[in-house]
């Protein structure tokens, strides 16, 4: 009978929900899926482990922000407090993840739940609380505001260039994953230009009073 119990079971658990999550996408995954491809017997070895579906979701994405961590730590305590320095660093941690197939399912699901950080209420996600993530989120937002742009402003283009990030990095990710094509730009083009126009997004003039 294959183990419900120990690390060994909850990584099999956590790497088949990666698999899972990213194939079906976070809301149409099925937890007998992953219990499946875990290669365990017992129906309830997700509820075991991770007490939910949630709490299965959070380990997996808990495991890939601290992979982007380790990079983004770094980059962000060398990088001055200016919009395209902190998006290139945030760019080049991200992209971190594509380097393998694990990291490309992760940024699949990640960019499934760019909505639920808590940029727009300054209330980090459990995940992040705490991360050189939102530590640099935080900087962004003081370059923002040293620039005048008034706070709802500022949340919603934090939200919305995080989002961008997400999408566009989840978008190469399925490329690399399906292999179908190649992509249109090699990897370093790519990463500058998403650095780039982010950081436009960001830096845009605040429109006139409508």
């Amino acid at each position: 009978m294959a183990r419900t119990s120990g690390p060994e079971t909850r990584d099999k658990l956590i790497r088949a929900a990666e698999q899972v999550f990213a194939a079906q996408g976070v809301d149409g995954a099925q937890l007998r899926d992953v219990v499946a491809l875990a290669g365990q017997s017992n129906p309830s070895a997700v509820q075991y482990h991770f007490g939910s579906r949630t709490g299965l979701l959070d380990a997996v994405m808990a495991g890939r922000q601290g992979r982007t961590e380790r990079v983004l730590a770094p980059l962000l305590a060398a990088a001055p407090d200016d919009t395209h320095a902190l998006v290139t660093a945030l760019v080049t941690a991200e992209a971190s993840e594509l380097g393998d197939d694990r990291g490309r399912r992760c940024l699949r699901i990640s960019a499934q739940l760019s909505h639920e950080s808590g940029v727009r209420t300054r209330t980090p996600h459990p995940t992040l609380a705490g991360t050189a993530y939102w530590r640099l989120i935080e900087r962004l937002e003081d370059c923002l505001a040293a620039a005048g742009l008034p706070e709802p402003l500022r949340l919603e283009r934090l939200d919305l260039a995080l989002t961008v990030v997400g999408a566009a990095l989840a978008d190469r990710a399925r490329q690399y994953l399906d292999g179908a094509a190649p992509p249109l730009t090699a990897e370093p083009l790519f990463l500058a230009d998403l650095a780039g126009t982010t950081t436009a997004l960001l830096r845009a003039a605040q429109p006139r009073s409508v």
